[in-house]
């Protein structure tokens, strides 16, 4: 989702796990070890995210809650749904905007596009680290979603491999039958295509293409 608006993603060719070792940048071992390189490879991606804007696909989302109860669940790290103008987003995988102390997890400030750097603490004196999930650790939001799952009218999801866990196991908590769709360009690891309507377009396209076809039904 968020690539269309020119962030690199992690997994794909090119992606950010191309110049940095996953073990030195996204686990507690390697902020052990070295925490100053963990806080400059976020700072930077905290500055790019924070520069960058929402595109048609983030806008169409939003735009499906004139009708819509839409809840939008992702392992995005940025705030772009957030200001496309989306309202109820669950962030699995932590948020890039905001950190937290390295004593008390629950002290958790948002600092926009600021960096932060070794000696920067939180109320409690902590040092601050990024308020995101790496690897080995736990997912707090995974229960909210998985709650939200089986509630679901409607699920899209949207340029995902479907292959990374625990979140790619979520799409087996919505309810059989429902309508299905899944964006990308590619083709992702389905359990069972046969009751999804696969759109093979870009998020920046497919996304925008779905939900006036969604706002069209909803006006009948």
């Amino acid at each position: 989702m968020s690539a269309d608006s020119g962030l690199q993603t992690f997994r794909d060719s090119g992606g950010l796990w191309e110049g940095y070792d996953v073990q030195q940048v996204a686990t507690v071992e390697g902020w052990n070890k070295d925490p100053e390189m963990v806080l400059q490879f976020y700072n930077e991606r905290r500055k790019q995210a924070h520069q960058a804007t929402p595109h048609a696909g983030h806008k169409a989302i939003a735009e499906l809650e004139n009708r819509y109860d839409v809840t939008i669940i992702t392992q995005n790290v940025d705030s772009l749904h957030e200001r496309a103008g989306s309202t109820q987003v669950i962030h699995l995988h932590g948020e890039l905007s905001k950190v937290r102390s390295v004593s008390d997890p629950g002290l958790i400030k948002d600092i926009g596009g600021e960096a932060i750097k070794m000696g920067d603490t939180a109320e409690d004196g902590g040092q601050l680290r990024p308020h995101v999930v790496w690897f080995g650790e736990m997912v707090p939001n995974m229960e909210v979603a998985a709650e939200m799952l089986p509630q679901a009218d409607i699920l899209i999801v949207v340029g995902t491999s479907l292959v990374v866990y625990p979140a790619a196991g979520l799409v087996n908590y919505a309810p059989s039958g429902i309508p299905k769709y899944i964006i990308d360009p590619d083709d992702p690891d389905l359990y069972d295509d046969t009751e999804w309507n696969h759109i093979k377009k870009r998020a920046v396209k497919g996304v925008p293409e779905l939900a006036d076809r969604l706002l069209d039904y909803k006006s009948d």
